[in-house]
């Protein structure tokens, strides 16, 4: 592929934009600048720099974010800053986006990706991906509650959504995993079990857990094939 076409493809900018990056000698290959912007080069394994930042060729992007509290999941935040500002505006211009949504208010691991199959095969009802959560309530925990998450509580105009596991962490700290994901259904389940919920924080997709990636809040990185194994 051309020195250009690698760039607009890893979203340096338009066809004219890239090419007066390489004619300005801001574009290096293993430290050796590139003026020429129809060079071939091999995409697989290719490391370059623009303005003396590395970068690494991806096809595509599968991102996970530690997300922080009050920034929306959206392309258009409406309320508070979206999600995307956290990321590289490169990672931006390829139109990457969330994998599903987390409540401005609720923390923990997020997808991002510019793979619209693998978003849709993530975000799909049909696939049962299970995602785990950390539920802080403000009343303490009890076997009862327990009990009700896991035979189903009732949902207005809904079915009775099941946890598919549940565990007590502390006092008043549960752990709750589900398969569906429909609107605030965690916060729906435990105010409708008669609790309510002071905070969540998503702390895994499939086998996949925030901590196994060591995020601190706010920060992110790109997801290995072996961790994209995990999302099952």
């Amino acid at each position: 592929m051309t020195l250009e076409k690698i760039l607009r493809s890893q979203g340096f900018g338009s066809r004219k934009q890239c090419r007066q990056l390489i004619w300005n000698e801001q574009v290096s290959v293993a430290g050796r600048l590139i003026t020429d912007a129809d060079e071939d080069l091999p995409c697989a394994g290719l490391v370059f720099s623009v303005d003396g930042k590395e970068w690494t060729f991806r096809q595509q992007l599968y991102i996970g974010l530690h997300k922080p509290p009050d920034y929306e999941c959206s392309r258009k935040p409406s309320h508070h800053p979206g999600i995307l500002t956290l990321l590289p505006q490169e990672y931006v211009n390829r139109n990457i986006q969330p994998v599903g949504r987390l409540d401005h208010d609720t923390t923990g691991l997020l997808l991002l990706s510019d793979d619209g199959g693998f978003i849709h095969a993530q975000s799909s009802p049909k696939r049962h991906v299970r995602k785990t959560y950390e539920a802080t309530l403000f009343e303490a925990v009890t076997p009862q509650l327990i009990a009700q998450l896991q035979e189903g509580v009732k949902l207005i105009d809904e079915d009775k959504p099941i946890a598919a596991q549940v565990r007590m962490l502390d006092t008043h700290l549960l752990e709750l995993s589900i398969d569906q994901g429909k609107y605030h259904q965690v916060k729906r389940m435990l105010a409708a079990a008669g609790n309510h919920c002071v905070s969540l924080r998503r702390s895994a997709i499939g086998k996949l857990t925030l901590d196994s990636l060591g995020l601190p809040m706010g920060q992110w990185c790109h997801l290995e094939p072996g961790q994209l194994a995990q999302l099952v």
